[in-house]
């Protein structure tokens, strides 16, 4: 995810840049260990290990990555994670070497765990000898079964090298091979930490109701502010860029939902300001049954409506404005600058009304 940092920290992840310091420090004196950050998808555990990356002056950077379409591949995070020391290969004893190289190539042999773990060990530690280790694992709830097997078995056993593990994984993917290692769960930011971030995203100012509905729905999510980007203090949605795999889940059972009540998100997502009131106004106005689609798009847990409205998730309002078609979006633009008062709040009428108009 993109990273945003005041100052060269990280928006108010002191505690956990704090342990990934103090675990690369110890690492460089010789007292090696692991953490493995846990937290739901936006929540910035790759960040993180960007941070890490970026401040671990002296030692050697290698990394893996885990991939659901790797998931059935025996050894695939391992050999990314090896690769770059391979090197070193023709230093270890027989057995080891013949390990690896059962793992990892050609060479004829079973691919037994049990003796791969300690070969990446010895392997690890004469890498280490040079130039201290960093290792991070990126997504490891995809990690391959024994890749995971042999990383758990290496974070246990790295504690005189000078050798630090860093695992990101959600929270599920954290179990098993991983349990009982030092672990740091990620939390939402704070609001006044999620309105700093925001403020960060635009030179332009976002007024305060836009900010507030923002850091209402983000709940905290870094990565849900950093895909609201803001034009003109109004905060529409870039429906260019890519959508994240959490935003497609979304979309998904959007798109499955009948026409009005896709109609009635759009009309809620396209709105800044959360105003309900407003909202029943423009569903009036494009005929739409505002109290039974409604219900169904909570039913569907996609939104919520009170005073206020809010999506359920942080990247459930993208996900509908971008599953609507162009047209639908104008079409929607144009029904809340309907009705939208021009006395009290015309710039925001003349904004939908320019939206309304866009290509």
């Amino acid at each position: 995810m993109r990273t945003v940092h005041f100052s060269g920290r990280l928006v108010g992840r002191q505690e956990e840049t704090g342990r990934l310091a103090g675990l690369t420090a110890a690492a460089r004196a010789g007292r090696g260990g692991a953490l493995v950050l846990t937290g739901e998808p936006g929540t910035g555990k790759s960040a993180l290990l960007d941070h890490a990356r970026r401040t671990a002056d002296g030692m050697r950077l290698v990394r893996a990555c885990g991939s659901r379409f790797e998931k059935e591949l025996p050894f695939a995070a391992l050999h990314q994670l090896c690769l770059p020391m391979l090197g070193h290969l023709s230093e270890l004893p027989a057995q080891h070497h013949d390990a690896l190289r059962s793992a990892f190539g050609p060479a004829p042999g079973a691919r037994d765990v049990s003796r791969v773990g300690p070969a990446v060990l010895d392997l690890l530690s004469r890498a280490a000898r040079a130039q201290p280790l960093l290792c991070l694992i990126d997504d490891a709830h995809w990690l391959d079964s024994a890749s995971s097997h042999v990383l758990a078995f290496l974070a246990r056993r790295i504690a005189g090298e000078p050798v630090a593990m860093v695992f990101a994984a959600r929270p599920a993917g954290a179990a098993g091979e991983l349990t009982g290692l030092p672990g740091l769960s990620l939390s939402g930011l704070s609001d006044t930490d999620a309105r700093m971030l925001l403020a960060s995203l635009s030179h332009t100012a976002v007024d305060d109701q836009v900010r507030r509905r923002l850091v209402l729905e983000a709940r905290g999510n870094p990565l849900a502010l950093l895909e609201v980007p803001s034009a003109g203090g109004y905060a529409p949605l870039d429906t260019s860029s890519v959508p994240s795999p959490t935003e497609r889940g979304h979309r998904s059972r959007i798109e499955a939902l009948p026409a009005d009540v896709r109609l009635l998100l759009t009309v809620a997502s396209a709105d800044p300001t959360g105003d309900a009131a407003l909202l029943w106004a423009a569903a009036r106005h494009l005929g739409i049954d505002a109290m039974a689609s409604a219900a169904a798009a909570t039913a569907a847990g996609l939104a919520e409506f009170a005073t206020q409205v809010r999506f359920c998730h942080p990247l459930a309002r993208s996900a509908a404005y971008r599953a609507a078609a162009p047209g639908e979006r104008r079409r929607v633009h144009g029904a809340l600058a309907a009705v939208t008062d021009p006395a009290t709040d015309p710039d925001r009428r003349a904004w939908h009304r320019a939206q309304a108009a866009s290509s």
